[in-house]
């Protein structure tokens, strides 16, 4: 990938309005990671006050696929486990995407959430499929 179809992709990613209504962050883009960040706001809570179960994986999913993208195809989400460790009412988190494996026409990412002070509070693997036309 050039390096202008690299610039192309991670404003593609900043400005994704699905990213964008849920207040997640690209923080980090390089060859196969991605880190996005959330600064927690009232409507990233559930009804407990905690980070909604499903920000937190709609978090997940957005740093692994980020990570999946940077090869220049394109991908959509086939699969996707997260296991929830801990959760926290307030503060900065982030989701590290990482890709472990890609292949022809799937690729599998792991993540991790953590907070501030570096504690896990969630950990999964994504697959991807490759929509590219040969």
């Amino acid at each position: 990938m050039t390096q202008e179809e690299q610039q192309l992709k991670e404003l593609r990613l900043r400005e994704n309005p699905f990213t964008r209504h849920n207040f997640f962050e690209l923080e980090t883009l390089e060859r196969d990671r991605a880190v996005f960040r959330l600064d927690i706001r009232p409507e990233s809570k559930n009804p407990y006050g905690m980070v909604h179960g499903g920000a937190l994986y709609t978090l997940a999913d957005d740093a692994a696929g980020a990570a999946v993208h940077t090869d220049g195809r394109h991908h959509v989400t086939q699969n996707g486990s997260l296991h929830f460790l801990k959760n926290q009412p307030g503060g900065i988190i982030r989701a590290e995407g990482r890709v472990r494996r890609r292949g022809k026409a799937t690729c599998l990412a792991v993540v991790d959430i953590t907070n501030e002070a570096g504690e896990l509070l969630a950990t999964g693997d994504f697959s991807y499929f490759c929509i590219d036309q040969d």
